[in-house]
């Protein structure tokens, strides 16, 4: 870690104040046991079990059904089904599809894997990513099957080399978790809400036999509901996302993300399942690179209507420090390097200063959240650069000066600044009025899970071998994105990997 790095990171501490907001808001957690198959009475039998109703895990229940499996039940810890896939951004990247060829826009899974890799830093999983890349394609189209709906263009989020992602008409990935829902029911996939699971059912052999489970659970209330018993033929599929809301558990991966800094994730994001994975003997993998979103507004709750706004705005936009006036980084970077620079606005006492992103109102109008941020007051409209400032407290010169100069980067097609890839700001200069949000990082994703393999297998640490009938597929399997993920990268991953896994369990 670089000096500058360590010095942003004791500000972040000071400013967040981490003695405190850890212990009571964290979620409650309990020790629970694997239990072993022998005299055990099973209340319900499957031949496939699906734990969580995200992404992955409607993707992994339709696709068993496909390949023949006769009872398929997805069980969901939840009262709603669609776990944070059904709240996330809605969107989709995939190489060599219909609306690239329609855009003209030359793509490859090469560069799709190339891009991630780039992100990954180094410790990314290059047989996942490609194995993701080479199936996004068949996922979107399964998607569009059920009846999600998608912008008609296509979108280039931070990171990425070409414009690559769809983007649900709703804006968020319910328009694609409600239709794989319907579809799943239609194929003869059951789905029930309010069981949480908690743990395993092993045989003599160390096979996953089935698990144990609280039926009727209310979230919050660990004795609530009935204890269960379901075997599952085939295998359990684990499809239980990750731990951004389990606070102790992050903070013992990283101090500085205390409960005073927010989060995207539903509040049932708290890793149990994961957890007891571990406890069967799945290998841990990448458990403290946990992302932060930064297109994540202080000024709302959760991933809100900002964070949409403006991953669809950054490419034609500016990200301005308030105390200087000036960009302080590249607005279509990755992940990570945007988050960081974004930490690093702070005043001479260390406390948090969120810096602005501004954009031409025109251009800023053509998202369907542009009038919403205005509606919560979460957004600003500014008829000229001069009331901007004042509302802010930037300096004016500077921000003239800034604007100006950047307007020269979109005439010439050059970013003399940050380097920043102009293809999508071509004819969008700044120019009044202006539409404006602030910005702040918040914890989105978590990298670290359990290590599977291309055939979505969960590992055991001790003998490097598949645990029997135990497949996992989403943000509960680890290390397939490294230090960073690329946006628009999960949903595919999840697709892909949950299809994969109801492959393998059916022995396709």
């Amino acid at each position: 870690m670089t000096e500058v790095n360590q010095q942003a990171r004791r500000r972040f501490l000071k400013g967040l104040g981490v003695a405190g907001a850890a212990a009571a808001t964290a979620a409650p957690m309990a020790a629970f046991a694997n239990t072993s198959a022998e005299g055990v009475k099973w209340d319900k039998t499957v031949d496939v079990a699906i734990i969580g109703s995200g992404f992955a895990g409607l993707a992994a229940g339709i696709e068993a059904k496909r390949k023949g499996a006769k009872s398929v039940t997805i069980f969901e810890k939840m009262g709603v089904f669609g776990g944070n896939s059904a709240i996330n951004g809605g969107l989709f990247a995939a190489p060599n599809t219909p609306m690239q060829k329609q855009e003209g826009v030359k793509d490859s899974v090469e560069q799709m894997v190339a891009d991630q890799l780039a992100a990954g830093r180094g410790i990314a999983d290059e047989t996942l990513l490609r194995h993701v890349a080479e199936h996004a394609a068949e996922a979107l189209q399964l998607t569009i099957e059920a009846g999600a709906e998608y912008h008609p263009y296509l979108q280039q989020l931070g990171g990425h080399a070409v414009a690559r992602t769809y983007q649900t008409t709703v804006s968020c990935g319910a328009g694609i978790t409600q239709p794989l829902l319907k579809l799943a029911r239609k194929e003869g996939v059951e789905a029930v809400a309010r069981i949480k699971f908690e743990g395993f059912v092993t045989g003599k052999d160390g096979k996953i036999e089935g698990f144990k489970a609280r039926e009727n659970y209310y979230f919050g209330d660990e004795k609530s509901g009935k204890v269960i018993f379901v075997r599952a033929l085939r295998g359990v599929i684990m499809a239980t996302g990750g731990f951004a809301q389990n606070i102790n558990l992050r903070m013992a991966q990283d101090p500085t993300l205390t409960g005073e800094v927010g989060c995207t994730n539903h509040k049932g994001a708290t890793g149990e399942a994961m957890l007891e994975m571990f406890r069967m003997g799945a290998i841990p993998v990448h458990l403290a690179h946990i992302q932060s979103g930064p297109w994540a507004s202080p000024d709302e709750g959760g991933f809100g209507y900002v964070s949409n706004y403006s991953i669809y705005n950054f490419p034609h936009s500016i990200a301005v420090d308030t105390q200087t006036g000036k960009r302080f980084m590249n607005e279509i970077a990755d992940r990570k390097t945007r988050a960081d620079a974004e930490l690093n606005c702070r005043d001479a006492e260390g406390n948090p200063m969120p810096p602005i992103m501004i954009t031409s109102w025109k251009h800023a109008d053509e998202h369907p959240n542009a009038k919403k941020v205005l509606k919560y007051n979460v957004g600003w409209k500014f008829d000229s650069l001069e009331a901007l400032a004042k509302h802010f407290n930037v300096p004016l010169k500077a921000l003239q000066q800034q604007v100006d100069e950047y307007n020269g980067y979109v005439k010439s097609g050059v970013d003399a600044q940050f380097g920043k890839n102009m293809a999508e700001a071509k004819g969008k200069f700044l120019e009044a009025p202006f539409s404006v949000v602030r910005l702040w990082p918040k914890v989105h994703y978590c990298q670290g899970g359990v290590q599977i393999t291309k055939d979505a297998r969960v590992l055991d640490s001790i003998t490097g071998q598949p645990i029997p009938n135990l497949f996992a597929a989403g943000e509960v399997a680890g290390g397939i994105h490294g230090v960073s993920r690329l946006g628009s990268c999960s949903i595919p991953e999840c697709m892909v990997m949950g299809m994969t896994a109801a492959r393998s369990v059916m022995g396709a």
